[in-house]
């Protein structure tokens, strides 16, 4: 697991008086769940049990005799629950331009089922990214991972990486963080940063949680400076990374505790 290996060193936690008992006397060796949820080899598996960094319902576990039941104890490692429900899939996908990015499309066009027609799991798409955007796409079969993670409440942000018509000016950033109207209310970015520029155009990279649809063209079309591209570059803690245009990559049970861990699941 991603983040429960190296790193700064922490304090070894002293054992305590169990609140409750979470050992399941026919159930599973915890080290073997862990190992099993792709967290680790068994025996890197034992080592962060010894070095009290799992929970088991809330209660830190140091015993590697305990055994638990998969499905219905909560588990932790590091904070960031464990998914071992291997029928639960999440991939990431690298949406080319003129795709749609749902899971059909009635007028016929491209969509990103057709780069996951092998799988036969009912995948639901989360977000929106238009027709003429490309870049990191999720999609998952965890129906309530879907929804959380493209509810405003719980204000995933996303970055993109967007070229505009145009030198933007001097304090248009500041603009932009600050708020601006547009028809359907105000909106504010959580960050910018220019990337480049030139007289005829400039790429800046953008991060906002909002989810309403066509938002970065909306907001840059405002400003008068059009989008002639637009590139989501991350979803939350996930990037896009080196995934190339138009392929998929089934996501490690890290970065998938790390999602419902920012939703609250």
């Amino acid at each position: 697991m991603g983040n429960t290996r190296g790193g700064r060193k922490r304090a070894m936690p002293q054992p305590t008086q169990p609140d409750h008992d979470v050992h399941v006397a026919d159930g599973v060796r915890l080290q073997k769940v862990l190992a099993e949820a792709g967290v680790g080899s068994r025996r890197e598996c034992e080592n962060l049990i010894a070095q009290g960094r799992v929970e088991i319902d809330g209660q830190i576990v140091m015993e590697l005799g305990v055994r638990v039941d998969p499905v219905k104890n909560n588990i932790l490692v590091d904070g960031l629950k464990i998914v071992v429900d291997s029928s639960k899939i999440t991939i990431a996908v690298n949406k080319p331009r003129k795709m749609v990015a749902t899971m059909h499309d009635p007028e016929g066009r491209p969509t990103v089922a057709d780069l996951v027609k092998n799988r036969s799991e009912r995948l639901f798409h989360v977000g929106r990214l238009d027709f003429e955007s490309e870049g990191l796409l999720l999609l998952t079969n965890d129906g309530e991972l879907a929804n959380r993670l493209s509810h405003p409440r719980f204000g995933v942000r996303k970055t993109y990486l967007v070229t505009v018509q145009g030198r933007v000016p001097n304090g248009l950033g500041s603009q932009l963080l600050k708020g601006i109207t547009l028809d359907d209310g105000e909106i504010a970015l959580d960050r910018y940063r220019i990337v480049d520029f030139s007289d005829q155009e400039t790429m800046i990279e953008v991060e906002l949680h909002s989810g309403k649809n066509r938002i970065v063209r909306r907001i840059f079309d405002s400003v008068g400076h059009p989008v002639t591209r637009l590139v989501r570059t991350a979803i939350g803690p996930i990037r896009l990374g080196d995934l190339k245009q138009g392929r998929t990559r089934i996501m490690s049970t890290t970065e998938v505790a790390t999602l419902m861990n920012l939703v609250d699941l």
